[in-house]
């Protein structure tokens, strides 16, 4: 994109504006400070629309708010580009139950008003992903409290929003364990989820979603609630693509979506070290999965992950 003139132009705006907006940002939390650390949601609403508006390229007549239950939308020539969902300062820095609670709300929103990039922020970080084959592709992940310019804001400015962005292995969500998540604050309030009715897990521990707001689209359970893989399940929803699994192949997916699938599923076998390249003696739905991949150009897609 280094090509571009816009795309120079905002990297341009994005250095000369990013200490002020630090500065800016730091007396929005003097609220915090003020009130033994809880601040209302509001304040990182205002951060995030000092950033989209005086950082970033983004007319103050173009930020929406509540629409649909919708913390903020931006739009461009009445057509919605951006879903984000907002939380109270702090609330969601690498945590991982809390940033999960928030993508299902946003993508849900998201779904109910057909945009397909979704966001979440709390005034201290900031991650926004495409809805992509059924999941999330990662589109960007910054601290908003870095001391360096962030210039992969560009992909969330007028001119970079609606463009594809590959490769981005700086965007990877990066999440705190469970057993070092801080407890919350007495009197807070649990995040709105909705859960499965038959496997009473939420959207994002299925490796396919045809719509977030609608749970019949959700297929092949593969995580548990707190977002371990599923050992059990995670087997049975490779074999419901590649075989007859109880005699019936999954319906309900798309063939264009089948690779990004797999893939998904793939990744999460190589995170507990399920695959044959990287355990000889693996069960056969691994190997038939390897080579599945294999066959489709994928396989490096799981190993570099």
């Amino acid at each position: 994109m280094e090509e571009l003139d816009s795309h120079k132009k905002c990297i341009e705006r994005i250095h000369e504006n990013w200490n002020p907006f630090l500065e800016k940002r730091r007396k929005r939390l003097l609220e915090p400070e003020r009130h033994q650390g809880v601040a209302a949601e509001k304040v990182a609403e205002n951060i995030l629309e000092d950033l989209f508006t005086e950082v970033l390229d983004w007319p103050v007549g173009s930020i929406d708010h509540q629409v649909g239950h919708a913390d903020m939308i931006l739009v461009d020539l009445g057509i919605k580009y951006f879903v984000l969902e907002i939380k109270r300062p702090g609330s969601l820095a690498w945590n991982r139950r809390s940033v999960e609670a928030a993508l299902e709300q946003a993508r849900r929103y998201a779904d109910e008003q057909k945009v397909q990039c979704v966001g979440i922020s709390d005034g201290f970080v900031l991650y926004a992903a495409n809805v992509v084959h059924g999941g999330l592709k990662d589109r960007v992940f910054i601290s908003l409290d870095s001391q360096d310019p962030q210039e992969q804001l560009w992909w969330l400015s007028r001119n970079g929003i609606y463009r594809t962005r590959d490769n981005a292995v700086d965007t990877i969500l990066c999440l705190l364990p469970e057993n070092q998540i801080e407890e919350k604050p007495k009197g807070q309030a649990p995040n709105e989820e909705l859960l499965h009715p038959k496997y009473k897990i939420p959207v994002q521990c299925f490796a396919y979603v045809g719509n977030a707001s609608k749970m019949s689209s959700w297929r092949l359970p593969y995580r548990l609630a707190d977002g371990s893989i599923d050992l059990k399940r995670l087997p049975k929803a490779i074999q419901a693509i590649l075989s007859n699994y109880r005699g019936v192949k999954v319906s309900g997916i798309p063939e264009t979506d089948i690779p990004e699938v797999l893939v998904r599923l793939g990744r999460a076998a190589a995170s507990i070290g399920k695959m044959p390249f990287q355990l000889g003696e693996t069960a056969e739905i691994y190997h038939q999965l390897c080579s599945a991949l294999e066959q489709l150009g994928r396989l490096e897609d799981v190993k570099k992950h």
